[in-house]
Protein backbone atom coordinates (compact mmCIF):
# COMPACT_ATOMS: atom_id res chain seq x y z
CA UNK A 1 0.00 0.00 0.00
CA UNK A 2 1.64 3.26 -1.15
CA UNK A 3 0.74 6.22 0.61
CA UNK A 4 -0.35 9.75 -0.94
CA UNK A 5 2.56 12.47 -0.99
CA UNK A 6 2.69 14.68 2.20
CA UNK A 7 1.12 17.65 1.69
CA UNK A 8 1.43 20.32 4.83
CA UNK A 9 -1.78 22.92 5.94
CA UNK A 10 -1.19 25.02 8.97
CA UNK A 11 -3.86 27.45 8.87
CA UNK A 12 -3.17 29.71 11.49
CA UNK A 13 0.39 29.87 13.07
CA UNK A 14 4.08 29.94 11.74
CA UNK A 15 5.85 27.13 13.51
CA UNK A 16 9.01 29.22 13.09
CA UNK A 17 12.32 27.02 11.51
CA UNK A 18 15.85 26.39 13.75
CA UNK A 19 14.84 28.03 16.40
CA UNK A 20 16.03 27.75 20.04
CA UNK A 21 13.64 24.41 21.43
CA UNK A 22 13.47 25.94 25.05
CA UNK A 23 9.71 25.73 25.84
CA UNK A 24 8.64 29.73 26.86
CA UNK A 25 4.99 31.38 27.83
CA UNK A 26 4.69 32.57 23.96
CA UNK A 27 4.83 28.96 22.53
CA UNK A 28 2.27 27.82 25.02
CA UNK A 29 -0.30 27.42 21.42
CA UNK A 30 -1.99 24.45 20.71
CA UNK A 31 -1.51 22.89 17.98
CA UNK A 32 -4.06 19.98 16.35
CA UNK A 33 -2.43 17.18 13.60
CA UNK A 34 -5.36 15.02 12.17
CA UNK A 35 -5.91 12.70 9.19
CA UNK A 36 -2.45 10.89 9.92
CA UNK A 37 -1.09 7.65 10.33
CA UNK A 38 0.79 7.82 13.76
CA UNK A 39 2.53 5.30 14.96
CA UNK A 40 3.19 6.28 18.82
CA UNK A 41 5.69 3.67 19.68
CA UNK A 42 3.44 3.24 23.27
CA UNK A 43 2.63 -0.71 23.23
CA UNK A 44 -1.12 0.49 24.76
CA UNK A 45 -2.30 2.43 21.76
CA UNK A 46 0.47 1.64 19.09
CA UNK A 47 -1.23 3.90 16.26
CA UNK A 48 -3.81 6.83 16.00
CA UNK A 49 -4.65 9.40 13.42
CA UNK A 50 -4.43 12.51 15.62
CA UNK A 51 -2.44 14.14 17.89
CA UNK A 52 -2.62 17.78 19.95
CA UNK A 53 0.20 19.53 21.36
CA UNK A 54 0.43 22.70 23.40
CA UNK A 55 3.38 23.87 25.30
CA UNK A 56 6.01 21.52 23.86
CA UNK A 57 4.44 18.30 25.22
CA UNK A 58 1.58 16.05 23.89
CA UNK A 59 -1.61 16.76 25.25
CA UNK A 60 -3.65 13.61 23.03
CA UNK A 61 -3.18 10.98 21.01
CA UNK A 62 -6.05 8.46 19.24
CA UNK A 63 -8.77 9.15 17.25
CA UNK A 64 -11.35 11.63 18.32
CA UNK A 65 -10.86 15.24 18.32
CA UNK A 66 -14.18 16.41 19.21
CA UNK A 67 -13.87 18.24 23.19
CA UNK A 68 -9.73 19.35 21.97
CA UNK A 69 -9.27 22.73 21.57
CA UNK A 70 -6.63 24.38 19.55
CA UNK A 71 -4.80 27.40 18.10
CA UNK A 72 -3.78 25.84 14.77
CA UNK A 73 -4.51 22.69 12.55
CA UNK A 74 -2.20 20.90 10.66
CA UNK A 75 -3.54 18.47 7.87
CA UNK A 76 -1.26 15.79 7.66
CA UNK A 77 -3.05 14.06 4.46
CA UNK A 78 -2.48 10.22 5.73
CA UNK A 79 1.07 11.35 6.03
CA UNK A 80 2.91 8.95 8.64
CA UNK A 81 4.08 10.45 12.00
CA UNK A 82 6.39 8.80 13.92
CA UNK A 83 8.46 9.36 17.96
CA UNK A 84 11.48 11.65 16.90
CA UNK A 85 14.82 9.29 16.09
CA UNK A 86 17.20 9.41 18.32
CA UNK A 87 20.51 7.42 17.71
CA UNK A 88 22.30 5.64 20.10
CA UNK A 89 25.82 6.17 19.32
CA UNK A 90 27.47 9.32 17.16
CA UNK A 91 30.76 10.90 17.28
CA UNK A 92 28.97 14.70 16.76
CA UNK A 93 31.60 17.15 16.30
CA UNK A 94 33.93 15.04 14.28
CA UNK A 95 31.03 14.25 11.86
CA UNK A 96 30.77 18.18 11.48
CA UNK A 97 34.19 18.73 10.73
CA UNK A 98 33.79 15.79 8.58
CA UNK A 99 30.98 17.61 6.22
CA UNK A 100 33.57 19.90 5.66
CA UNK A 101 37.02 18.10 5.37
CA UNK A 102 38.03 15.28 2.59
CA UNK A 103 35.96 12.37 1.99
CA UNK A 104 37.53 9.44 0.60
CA UNK A 105 34.92 7.24 1.23
CA UNK A 106 34.33 8.08 -2.52
CA UNK A 107 37.80 6.54 -3.54
CA UNK A 108 37.09 3.22 -5.46
CA UNK A 109 40.80 2.47 -6.25
CA UNK A 110 43.92 3.67 -5.02
CA UNK A 111 44.05 6.00 -7.70
CA UNK A 112 40.82 7.73 -6.57
CA UNK A 113 42.44 8.20 -3.29
CA UNK A 114 45.67 9.98 -4.47
CA UNK A 115 43.64 11.78 -6.98
CA UNK A 116 40.85 13.15 -4.26
CA UNK A 117 43.71 14.05 -1.31
CA UNK A 118 45.49 16.22 -4.28
CA UNK A 119 42.63 18.06 -5.65
CA UNK A 120 41.65 18.42 -1.49
CA UNK A 121 44.93 19.78 -0.88
CA UNK A 122 44.87 22.26 -4.26
CA UNK A 123 42.58 24.39 -2.05
CA UNK A 124 44.63 24.31 0.90
CA UNK A 125 46.38 27.54 1.11
CA UNK A 126 48.84 26.48 4.63
CA UNK A 127 50.17 24.12 6.46
CA UNK A 128 47.28 23.34 8.61
CA UNK A 129 46.91 19.48 9.15
CA UNK A 130 44.32 17.20 7.11
CA UNK A 131 41.90 15.17 8.86
CA UNK A 132 38.82 13.69 7.93
CA UNK A 133 38.98 10.87 5.07
CA UNK A 134 36.94 7.48 6.11
CA UNK A 135 38.77 5.85 3.23
CA UNK A 136 37.65 1.76 2.98
CA UNK A 137 40.25 -0.08 1.55
CA UNK A 138 38.14 -2.93 0.79
CA UNK A 139 36.36 -1.38 -1.47
CA UNK A 140 39.14 -1.64 -3.74
CA UNK A 141 40.26 -5.23 -2.70
CA UNK A 142 41.84 -4.77 0.30
CA UNK A 143 45.64 -3.80 -0.42
CA UNK A 144 45.89 -1.09 2.58
CA UNK A 145 47.28 2.58 1.75
CA UNK A 146 51.21 3.48 2.05
CA UNK A 147 52.13 7.01 3.16
CA UNK A 148 54.47 6.49 -0.12
CA UNK A 149 50.40 7.38 -2.57
CA UNK A 150 50.43 10.88 -1.02
CA UNK A 151 53.60 11.79 0.36
CA UNK A 152 54.69 13.57 -3.49
CA UNK A 153 51.66 15.65 -3.22
CA UNK A 154 51.79 16.69 0.69
CA UNK A 155 55.52 18.07 1.33
CA UNK A 156 54.10 20.21 3.88
CA UNK A 157 50.91 19.43 5.41
CA UNK A 158 50.80 16.85 7.98
CA UNK A 159 48.01 14.31 6.76
CA UNK A 160 46.26 11.95 9.30
CA UNK A 161 43.46 10.43 7.39
CA UNK A 162 41.13 7.88 9.16
CA UNK A 163 39.60 4.50 7.89
CA UNK A 164 35.67 4.77 8.06
CA UNK A 165 35.34 2.86 11.62
CA UNK A 166 38.04 5.09 12.99
CA UNK A 167 40.47 2.30 14.15
CA UNK A 168 42.95 2.79 11.77
CA UNK A 169 44.61 5.74 9.81
CA UNK A 170 47.42 6.69 7.45
CA UNK A 171 50.06 9.13 8.33
CA UNK A 172 51.97 10.99 5.47
CA UNK A 173 55.56 11.52 6.31
CA UNK A 174 55.20 14.98 7.69
CA UNK A 175 52.86 13.59 10.58
CA UNK A 176 55.54 11.20 11.04
CA UNK A 177 57.87 13.10 11.62
CA UNK A 178 56.58 15.65 13.52
CA UNK A 179 54.61 12.86 16.02
CA UNK A 180 58.44 11.29 16.51
CA UNK A 181 57.24 7.70 14.97
CA UNK A 182 60.04 5.90 13.06
CA UNK A 183 60.91 2.11 12.40
CA UNK A 184 62.35 1.93 15.73
CA UNK A 185 59.32 3.57 17.88
CA UNK A 186 57.72 0.80 20.73
CA UNK A 187 54.45 0.12 20.10
CA UNK A 188 52.23 1.11 22.55
CA UNK A 189 49.88 -0.90 24.21
CA UNK A 190 46.32 -1.50 22.60
CA UNK A 191 48.12 -0.81 19.29
CA UNK A 192 49.94 -1.40 16.61
CA UNK A 193 52.04 0.11 13.85
CA UNK A 194 52.26 -1.13 10.67
CA UNK A 195 55.85 -1.75 8.85
CA UNK A 196 56.31 -3.09 5.02
CA UNK A 197 57.12 -6.72 5.41
CA UNK A 198 60.32 -6.63 3.14
CA UNK A 199 62.29 -3.66 4.26
CA UNK A 200 60.92 -3.20 7.67
CA UNK A 201 59.54 0.93 7.27
CA UNK A 202 56.67 2.49 8.00
CA UNK A 203 53.83 2.28 5.90
CA UNK A 204 52.26 5.09 7.76
CA UNK A 205 49.19 3.03 8.95
CA UNK A 206 48.82 3.01 12.71
CA UNK A 207 46.07 0.94 14.59
CA UNK A 208 44.00 2.25 17.64
CA UNK A 209 46.03 3.22 20.35
CA UNK A 210 49.13 3.65 17.83
CA UNK A 211 47.31 6.54 16.07
CA UNK A 212 47.20 8.82 19.76
CA UNK A 213 51.13 9.06 18.71
CA UNK A 214 49.79 11.49 16.18
CA UNK A 215 46.49 12.54 17.71
CA UNK A 216 48.56 14.29 20.56
CA UNK A 217 50.68 16.03 18.13
CA UNK A 218 47.40 17.50 16.35
CA UNK A 219 45.90 21.02 17.78
CA UNK A 220 42.70 21.10 19.21
CA UNK A 221 40.35 23.09 17.25
CA UNK A 222 39.56 26.83 18.63
CA UNK A 223 36.04 27.59 19.72
CA UNK A 224 34.97 29.27 16.92
CA UNK A 225 35.78 25.84 15.13
CA UNK A 226 34.18 23.75 17.32
CA UNK A 227 30.93 25.66 17.43
CA UNK A 228 30.99 25.54 13.45
CA UNK A 229 31.45 21.67 13.75
CA UNK A 230 28.09 21.95 16.05
CA UNK A 231 26.06 23.71 13.84
CA UNK A 232 27.10 21.82 11.11
CA UNK A 233 26.38 18.52 12.71
CA UNK A 234 23.08 20.17 14.58
CA UNK A 235 21.69 20.81 10.72
CA UNK A 236 21.97 17.42 9.73
CA UNK A 237 20.80 15.88 12.09
CA UNK A 238 17.79 17.33 11.93
CA UNK A 239 17.24 17.06 8.21
CA UNK A 240 17.77 13.37 8.99
CA UNK A 241 14.88 13.39 11.30
CA UNK A 242 16.86 12.97 14.27
CA UNK A 243 15.76 14.95 17.92
CA UNK A 244 18.54 13.33 20.00
CA UNK A 245 21.65 12.11 19.62
CA UNK A 246 23.87 10.29 21.99
CA UNK A 247 27.28 11.39 21.68
CA UNK A 248 30.06 9.17 22.49
CA UNK A 249 32.45 12.47 21.50
CA UNK A 250 34.94 13.29 19.38
CA UNK A 251 37.26 14.71 21.67
CA UNK A 252 37.57 13.03 24.38
CA UNK A 253 33.98 14.17 25.63
CA UNK A 254 34.77 17.25 27.55
CA UNK A 255 35.26 19.45 24.92
CA UNK A 256 32.18 18.02 23.15
CA UNK A 257 30.38 18.80 26.46
CA UNK A 258 31.69 22.31 26.75
CA UNK A 259 30.59 22.67 23.31
CA UNK A 260 27.16 22.13 23.47
CA UNK A 261 26.43 24.33 26.78
CA UNK A 262 28.29 27.18 24.98
CA UNK A 263 25.57 26.37 22.04
CA UNK A 264 22.73 26.13 24.90
CA UNK A 265 23.75 29.33 26.29
CA UNK A 266 23.95 31.32 23.53
CA UNK A 267 20.30 29.68 22.49
CA UNK A 268 21.76 27.88 19.64
CA UNK A 269 21.56 24.31 20.81
CA UNK A 270 17.95 23.15 19.00
CA UNK A 271 17.95 19.29 19.53
CA UNK A 272 18.74 16.75 22.60
CA UNK A 273 21.92 15.78 23.19
CA UNK A 274 23.46 13.03 25.94
CA UNK A 275 26.80 14.04 26.02
CA UNK A 276 28.96 11.40 26.85
CA UNK A 277 32.72 11.41 28.03
CA UNK A 278 36.08 8.74 28.50
CA UNK A 279 35.45 6.15 30.87
CA UNK A 280 39.10 7.00 31.85
CA UNK A 281 37.29 10.16 33.71
CA UNK A 282 34.98 8.81 36.00
CA UNK A 283 36.39 10.54 38.58
CA UNK A 284 36.07 13.94 37.01
CA UNK A 285 32.35 13.57 35.92
CA UNK A 286 30.78 12.40 39.49
CA UNK A 287 32.68 15.31 41.39
CA UNK A 288 31.25 17.64 37.78
CA UNK A 289 27.79 16.11 38.75
CA UNK A 290 28.00 16.71 42.41
CA UNK A 291 28.75 20.53 42.02
CA UNK A 292 26.81 21.34 38.24
CA UNK A 293 24.15 18.32 38.29
CA UNK A 294 23.42 16.35 35.60
CA UNK A 295 22.02 18.55 33.25
CA UNK A 296 18.47 19.59 31.41
CA UNK A 297 16.32 17.60 28.83
CA UNK A 298 18.15 19.60 25.87
CA UNK A 299 21.47 18.99 27.17
CA UNK A 300 22.52 16.27 29.82
CA UNK A 301 25.64 14.40 31.31
CA UNK A 302 26.49 11.33 33.29
CA UNK A 303 27.61 8.77 30.77
CA UNK A 304 31.09 7.03 30.25
CA UNK A 305 32.68 5.42 27.28
CA UNK A 306 35.21 2.83 26.93
CA UNK A 307 36.73 0.72 24.83
CA UNK A 308 37.77 -3.23 24.93
CA UNK A 309 39.18 -4.02 21.62
CA UNK A 310 39.03 -2.35 18.02
CA UNK A 311 36.85 -2.77 14.79
CA UNK A 312 36.72 -5.81 12.32
CA UNK A 313 37.72 -3.61 9.45
CA UNK A 314 40.37 -3.01 10.62
CA UNK A 315 41.29 -6.83 12.15
CA UNK A 316 41.54 -5.46 15.21
CA UNK A 317 37.92 -6.70 17.17
CA UNK A 318 39.16 -9.34 19.78
CA UNK A 319 37.91 -13.28 18.92
CA UNK A 320 38.34 -16.34 20.80
CA UNK A 321 39.78 -17.85 17.33
CA UNK A 322 41.83 -15.70 14.66
CA UNK A 323 41.22 -14.02 12.32
CA UNK A 324 41.27 -15.61 8.72
CA UNK A 325 43.35 -13.55 6.76
CA UNK A 326 45.39 -12.91 9.86
CA UNK A 327 46.07 -16.05 10.70
CA UNK A 328 48.91 -14.32 13.78
CA UNK A 329 45.59 -12.16 15.41
CA UNK A 330 42.74 -12.37 17.30
CA UNK A 331 42.64 -8.92 17.83
CA UNK A 332 43.83 -6.63 20.47
CA UNK A 333 42.76 -5.30 23.99
CA UNK A 334 42.41 -1.29 23.51
CA UNK A 335 42.48 -1.26 27.28
CA UNK A 336 44.04 -3.38 29.62
CA UNK A 337 41.33 -5.70 31.23
CA UNK A 338 42.74 -4.94 34.56
CA UNK A 339 42.18 -1.29 34.11
CA UNK A 340 39.32 -1.71 32.93
CA UNK A 341 37.39 -3.76 34.93
CA UNK A 342 38.71 -1.12 37.68
CA UNK A 343 37.26 1.55 35.85
CA UNK A 344 33.84 0.24 35.15
CA UNK A 345 33.39 -0.99 38.87
CA UNK A 346 34.40 2.28 40.55
CA UNK A 347 32.07 4.54 37.54
CA UNK A 348 29.15 1.82 38.55
CA UNK A 349 29.90 2.81 41.77
CA UNK A 350 29.71 6.37 41.24
CA UNK A 351 26.49 6.01 39.68
CA UNK A 352 27.25 6.35 36.47
CA UNK A 353 25.71 5.18 33.24
CA UNK A 354 28.63 3.22 31.78
CA UNK A 355 29.05 2.28 27.92
CA UNK A 356 31.82 0.23 26.98
CA UNK A 357 32.84 -0.57 22.76
CA UNK A 358 33.04 -4.54 22.53
CA UNK A 359 32.95 -5.80 19.08
CA UNK A 360 34.71 -9.65 19.21
CA UNK A 361 33.04 -12.40 20.94
CA UNK A 362 35.76 -12.45 23.48
CA UNK A 363 35.72 -8.80 24.10
CA UNK A 364 31.72 -8.95 24.15
CA UNK A 365 31.99 -11.70 26.57
CA UNK A 366 34.72 -10.35 28.97
CA UNK A 367 32.35 -7.42 29.21
CA UNK A 368 29.53 -9.05 30.21
CA UNK A 369 31.43 -10.55 32.43
CA UNK A 370 32.60 -7.71 34.16
CA UNK A 371 29.08 -5.94 34.09
CA UNK A 372 27.59 -9.01 36.10
CA UNK A 373 30.10 -8.40 38.77
CA UNK A 374 29.10 -5.01 39.03
CA UNK A 375 25.16 -5.85 39.35
CA UNK A 376 26.67 -8.69 41.93
CA UNK A 377 28.71 -5.43 43.82
CA UNK A 378 26.56 -2.98 43.82
CA UNK A 379 23.51 -4.71 44.54
CA UNK A 380 21.65 -2.56 42.16
CA UNK A 381 19.33 -3.97 39.01
CA UNK A 382 18.97 -0.77 36.99
CA UNK A 383 22.68 0.70 35.96
CA UNK A 384 21.15 -0.17 32.31
CA UNK A 385 24.93 -0.87 31.29
CA UNK A 386 25.22 -0.84 27.39
CA UNK A 387 28.10 -3.02 25.02
CA UNK A 388 28.72 -0.49 22.25
CA UNK A 389 28.46 -2.04 18.89
CA UNK A 390 28.25 -5.59 20.20
CA UNK A 391 28.58 -7.20 16.71
CA UNK A 392 30.17 -10.71 16.82
CA UNK A 393 28.58 -13.02 19.63
CA UNK A 394 29.20 -16.29 21.14
CA UNK A 395 26.29 -18.64 21.72
CA UNK A 396 26.42 -17.96 25.25
CA UNK A 397 26.03 -14.22 24.76
CA UNK A 398 22.34 -13.51 24.19
CA UNK A 399 21.14 -15.06 27.16
CA UNK A 400 23.41 -13.21 29.39
CA UNK A 401 22.62 -10.09 27.87
CA UNK A 402 19.12 -10.86 28.52
CA UNK A 403 19.29 -11.96 32.15
CA UNK A 404 21.55 -8.61 33.53
CA UNK A 405 19.24 -6.43 31.20
CA UNK A 406 22.37 -5.11 29.60
CA UNK A 407 21.61 -3.22 26.33
CA UNK A 408 22.76 -3.87 23.22
CA UNK A 409 23.37 -0.74 21.28
CA UNK A 410 24.12 -1.56 17.75
CA UNK A 411 24.59 0.44 14.40
CA UNK A 412 22.37 -1.79 11.73
CA UNK A 413 24.16 -0.13 8.63
CA UNK A 414 27.51 -1.45 9.35
CA UNK A 415 25.66 -5.04 8.21
CA UNK A 416 24.90 -4.33 4.92
CA UNK A 417 28.41 -2.64 4.64
CA UNK A 418 31.30 -4.82 6.84
CA UNK A 419 28.75 -8.04 5.07
CA UNK A 420 30.09 -7.39 1.79
CA UNK A 421 33.76 -8.03 3.13
CA UNK A 422 33.19 -9.65 6.83
CA UNK A 423 33.38 -13.35 4.87
CA UNK A 424 37.31 -12.45 4.41
CA UNK A 425 37.65 -12.02 7.75
CA UNK A 426 35.58 -14.34 9.72
CA UNK A 427 34.12 -17.96 9.31
CA UNK A 428 30.60 -18.88 8.86
CA UNK A 429 29.79 -19.92 12.30
CA UNK A 430 31.28 -16.51 13.39
CA UNK A 431 29.33 -14.70 10.79
CA UNK A 432 25.53 -16.56 11.52
CA UNK A 433 26.05 -14.89 14.95
CA UNK A 434 27.05 -10.98 13.65
CA UNK A 435 24.48 -8.47 13.69
CA UNK A 436 22.32 -10.81 15.48
CA UNK A 437 19.35 -7.93 15.24
CA UNK A 438 16.00 -11.17 15.16
CA UNK A 439 18.15 -13.18 17.94
CA UNK A 440 18.52 -10.30 20.36
CA UNK A 441 14.73 -9.79 20.04
CA UNK A 442 14.19 -13.14 20.21
CA UNK A 443 16.03 -13.69 23.13
CA UNK A 444 14.31 -10.55 24.92
CA UNK A 445 17.39 -8.34 24.90
CA UNK A 446 16.63 -4.46 24.40
CA UNK A 447 18.09 -3.83 21.46
CA UNK A 448 19.11 0.10 20.42
CA UNK A 449 19.69 1.35 16.99
CA UNK A 450 21.92 4.18 16.06
CA UNK A 451 24.99 4.64 13.45
CA UNK A 452 28.10 5.50 14.69
CA UNK A 453 28.65 8.49 12.34
CA UNK A 454 30.71 9.24 10.60
CA UNK A 455 31.45 5.65 10.23
CA UNK A 456 28.50 5.38 9.13
CA UNK A 457 25.59 7.64 7.51
CA UNK A 458 23.63 9.46 10.32
CA UNK A 459 20.02 8.83 8.74
CA UNK A 460 17.87 6.52 10.64
CA UNK A 461 16.19 6.11 7.56
CA UNK A 462 18.89 4.48 5.78
CA UNK A 463 19.35 2.20 9.38
CA UNK A 464 15.83 1.07 9.08
CA UNK A 465 16.52 0.06 5.65
CA UNK A 466 19.83 -2.24 6.75
CA UNK A 467 18.06 -3.62 9.46
CA UNK A 468 14.51 -4.59 7.86
CA UNK A 469 16.20 -5.80 4.03
CA UNK A 470 20.00 -6.41 4.93
CA UNK A 471 21.24 -6.10 1.11
CA UNK A 472 24.58 -5.63 1.22
CA UNK A 473 26.01 -2.19 -0.65
CA UNK A 474 27.47 -4.17 -3.39
CA UNK A 475 24.14 -5.42 -4.51
CA UNK A 476 25.03 -9.35 -3.70
CA UNK A 477 22.60 -10.51 -1.05
CA UNK A 478 19.18 -9.11 -2.60
CA UNK A 479 17.52 -11.35 0.03
CA UNK A 480 19.59 -10.58 2.87
CA UNK A 481 23.03 -11.27 4.08
CA UNK A 482 22.10 -14.18 6.69
CA UNK A 483 18.56 -13.07 6.48
CA UNK A 484 17.11 -14.67 9.30
CA UNK A 485 18.85 -11.65 11.10
CA UNK A 486 16.14 -9.24 9.71
CA UNK A 487 13.49 -7.73 11.55
CA UNK A 488 10.45 -5.60 11.03
CA UNK A 489 10.18 -2.15 10.29
CA UNK A 490 8.19 -1.61 13.69
CA UNK A 491 11.27 -3.08 15.53
CA UNK A 492 13.44 -1.19 14.23
CA UNK A 493 11.17 1.83 14.36
CA UNK A 494 11.33 1.21 18.35
CA UNK A 495 15.14 0.40 18.46
CA UNK A 496 15.42 4.21 17.04
CA UNK A 497 13.01 5.02 19.61
CA UNK A 498 11.14 4.03 22.76
CA UNK A 499 14.77 1.83 23.17
CA UNK A 500 16.73 4.66 23.00
CA UNK A 501 14.56 6.70 25.53
CA UNK A 502 14.83 3.62 27.94
CA UNK A 503 18.60 3.45 27.17
CA UNK A 504 19.16 7.14 28.52
CA UNK A 505 16.94 6.60 31.27
CA UNK A 506 14.34 8.99 29.14
CA UNK A 507 11.47 6.95 28.76
CA UNK A 508 8.78 8.91 31.08
CA UNK A 509 10.30 12.19 28.81
CA UNK A 510 10.74 11.05 25.43
CA UNK A 511 11.04 7.89 22.90
CA UNK A 512 6.79 7.88 22.09
CA UNK A 513 3.98 10.19 21.06
CA UNK A 514 2.22 9.74 24.45
CA UNK A 515 -0.12 12.46 26.72
CA UNK A 516 3.06 14.34 28.52
CA UNK A 517 6.01 13.26 27.41
CA UNK A 518 7.62 16.00 24.75
CA UNK A 519 6.49 16.96 21.44
CA UNK A 520 9.08 15.42 19.42
CA UNK A 521 8.22 13.64 16.41
CA UNK A 522 8.90 13.74 12.66
CA UNK A 523 6.96 13.47 9.15
CA UNK A 524 7.81 11.22 6.67
CA UNK A 525 6.92 11.31 2.61
CA UNK A 526 6.28 7.63 2.89
CA UNK A 527 4.69 5.08 5.02
CA UNK A 528 8.05 2.79 6.34
CA UNK A 529 5.37 0.47 7.54
CA UNK A 530 3.27 -0.15 4.82
CA UNK A 531 5.60 0.70 1.16
CA UNK A 532 7.85 -2.44 0.29
CA UNK A 533 11.08 -2.95 1.63
CA UNK A 534 13.15 -1.58 -0.93
CA UNK A 535 11.81 1.41 -1.09
CA UNK A 536 12.53 2.59 2.69
CA UNK A 537 16.06 3.72 2.33
CA UNK A 538 13.87 6.64 -0.59
CA UNK A 539 11.77 7.87 2.04
CA UNK A 540 12.25 11.17 3.03
CA UNK A 541 11.67 13.37 5.98
CA UNK A 542 9.19 16.46 5.86
CA UNK A 543 9.42 17.47 9.39
CA UNK A 544 11.42 17.43 12.90
CA UNK A 545 9.61 18.56 15.70
CA UNK A 546 11.01 19.28 18.98
CA UNK A 547 9.29 20.55 21.45
CA UNK A 548 6.77 21.22 19.78
CA UNK A 549 8.43 23.39 17.63
CA UNK A 550 9.46 22.91 14.19
CA UNK A 551 13.39 22.90 13.45
CA UNK A 552 13.63 21.27 9.96
CA UNK A 553 11.13 21.23 7.35
CA UNK A 554 11.94 19.97 3.70
CA UNK A 555 12.23 22.38 0.77
CA UNK A 556 9.31 21.67 -1.80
Amino acid sequence: MHTKPFHLLVLIVSLGILSSCHSTDADNIAILYKNGYIWTGDSAQPNATIMHTKGGKIEYVGYDMKELKYDSVVDLSGALVVPGFMDNHSHFLSGGYQLESVNLREAKTPNDFIRIMKEYLAGVKDNRWIQGGDWDHEVWGGRLPSKEWIDSISPNNPIFVTRYDGHMALANSVALKMAGIDKNTPVPPGGEIEKNSRTGELTGILRDDAMDLVYAKIPDPSEAELDEMFQRAQAHAIANGLTEVHDMGSYGGWIDMETYQRAEKNGKLNMRIYSVVALRTWDKLADYIKKNGRGDDMLRWGGLKGFVDGSLGSTTALFYKPYLDKRNSNGIWVTDSTLLRNQILSADSAGLQVMVHAIGDKAIDYLLNVYQDAERIAGRKDQRFRVEHAQHLSDSAFAKFAALNVIASVQPYHAIDDGRWAYKRLDKDRLERTYAFNSFLKGGVRMTFGSDWTVAPLSPILGIYAAVTRETLDGKNPGGWFPEQKISVEDALRAYTVNNAYAGFQENKTGMLKAGLYADFVILDKNLITIPPDEIKDVKVVQTTINGKTVYRKEK
